[in-house]
């Protein structure tokens, strides 16, 4: 059921509409920010409507595309629909659409991976030009007219100030309860202006808890009721609970060493199951007045804070099982004291990172053996998602980790090859990589002691004799002996894996 009372400002009652009549307002070629960080807190209604006149004007021969740019990744009303109509000519700063990455891949699409602390920035700088239109999800527009953002904040600050003109929809399906929850920071500029961000502590609140809007760029207000499209999680295999346990006496070592406390460091996790299970590893762990500050909070953290385990986890959105997602907003009242909301230009905020000391635990494509770090390309030119914030984490972190099981493909891929085919991260920002045959502490180690630690603790043993095969005559005949590769080698499993379907020789 629509609450019509979420609109309790008679300014912008008066310009409700249909989710129809207000796609009308994005023109071809226009460039439209929208809100949506990792499937949650994203339009619904206007972009399923827009794909509906683009679809109609393909139809008669004319061209409509738009450029599309997000907090993060969105759902399948979004990018999906937008996507299956082939309406975006460009696309950033993150995607995990599958229609999505088809055209990304294919090339009908242009796509600019970056790091998500940089985008609310160059946006500012007029980098990437006039944002005409921005589409923003809000739980309820205030009597002064100001916006409560949903289930994400992302770059909702940004494209609301950026843009010519600004649609909202008020989704009566988000909880009236994330009311609050929300931090807003308006005392970001650019240099020579910018300022030190007063934040001390993950629980430290700053701003305001609404989006402020200049109400005569709001051209049309939607109300919907529709849930947020968060992808399922499966239960953490043998692997996952694996790599969570290395980490976990990973930790136990370092606190007894005093290089951590018993509460450690604010934490950042990744998206996936891996995170998922390092939290449950956490859960069950020694550890107590646990925080967060990272950009998304997923299931296993949700069951921190619910169980006590975790004092607070700031974050810039929800990535949740449908599950976690509906019993969250059930209770949403519960968790209002223990979540804060920010805009990513906050969450991800590299001086913040390294100012709070955040321990940083991200996913990875592949590892090369000295801990290059390849974490979106598939074979080194096929998109899978895009960087993310991992890169503003694992750059500015006071550890940070990388992990992954150490095969895919039924064992036909190793994570940990030769070369990477592609880098994210180089080897200076990788300081511990775990798979689940171990884990490697990289800090302090040069190349070559990095490369024999890795293939002995993180390799799998199919793989592990071919790796020490190729660094051994690398060793031998490498032009340098700093990193020592074999050049008409060094990718060559991945050729193998391109032209037979394994990395495995034959």
């Amino acid at each position: 059921m629509i609450d019509h009372s979420r609109i309790r400002n008679a300014a912008f009652r008066a310009k409700v509409t249909t989710a129809e009549e207000a796609a009308k307002y994005i023109r071809p070629g226009s460039m439209v920010g929208m809100s949506g960080f990792t499937g949650s807190g994203y339009p619904k209604a206007v972009p399923q409507a827009l794909a509906a006149i683009i679809e109609g004007e393909k139809g008669k021969g004319n061209d409509f595309r738009i450029r599309l740019f997000t907090g993060a990744s969105t759902g399948p009303e979004l990018d999906g629909a937008l996507a299956k109509v082939n309406g975006i000519s460009f696309r950033m700063p993150y995607n995990s659409d599958p229609i999505l990455r088809g055209r990304i891949n294919s090339g009908e699409t242009e796509y600019l991976d970056m790091h998500l602390s940089h985008v609310a920035p160059m946006t500012w700088q007029g980098f990437f030009g006039e944002m005409d239109t921005a589409v923003i999800e809000a739980v309820a527009i205030r009597e002064d007219g100001t916006i409560v953002p949903s289930s994400s904040v992302g770059n909702n600050k940004t494209w609301v100030e950026s843009a010519r003109q600004v649609i909202i929809e008020v989704n009566s399906w988000q909880h009236s309860a994330l009311e609050g929850m929300h931090d807003i920071w308006y005392g970001t500029a650019l240099p020579p202006h910018r300022v030190a961000i007063p934040l001390l502590r993950p629980d430290d609140r700053i701003g305001q808890a609404t989006l402020k809007v200049d109400p005569s760029k709001v051209v049309a207000v939607v109300e919907t009721n529709a849930p947020d499209r968060n992808a399922p999680f499966s239960p953490p295999d043998a692997s996952a609970k694996a790599i969570a346990g290395h980490l976990m006496e990973f930790f136990r070592h370092e606190v007894a060493k005093g290089r951590l406390p018993q509460s450690l460091l604010p934490l950042q996790s990744g998206v996936g199951n891996v995170a998922n299970a390092v939290m449950g590893g956490l859960e069950e762990g020694p550890f107590e007045d646990l925080t967060a500050f990272t950009e998304v909070i997923q299931d296993g953290m949700l069951g921190m804070l619910e169980s006590g385990k975790m004092r607070v986890a700031s974050a810039t959105a929800f990535s949740l099982s449908p599950e976690a997602a509906e019993s969250l907003n059930d209770r949403m009242a519960e968790f209002r004291s223990k979540i804060i909301l920010r805009p990513q230009d906050v969450s991800n905020h590299p001086e913040l990172i390294r100012r709070l000391g955040c321990i940083a635990m991200n996913g990875l494509i592949e590892s090369d053996i000295y801990g290059n770090v390849n974490s979106t390309q598939v074979m080194g030119s096929r998109i899978q998602n895009g960087i993310g914030g991992s890169g503003d984490f694992a750059r500015n972190a006071y550890i940070s980790v990388f992990m992954t099981p150490s095969t895919a493909k039924g064992g036909k891929i190793s994570a940990i090859v030769p070369m990477a085919s592609h880098v994210d991260h180089i080897t200076q920002d990788s300081q511990v990589l775990v798979t689940e045959q171990g884990l490697a502490d990289l800090r302090g180690l040069s190349p070559k002691q990095r490369a024999e630690t890795i293939i002995r603790n993180c390799a799998h043993p199919d793989y592990r004799p071919l790796l020490q095969d190729y660094y051994n005559r690398a060793r031998e005949g490498s032009f340098g002996q700093q990193s020592p590769h074999l050049l008409k080698e060094s990718l060559s499993w991945h050729q193998r894996f391109i032209e037979t379907g394994t990395m495995l020789p034959g």
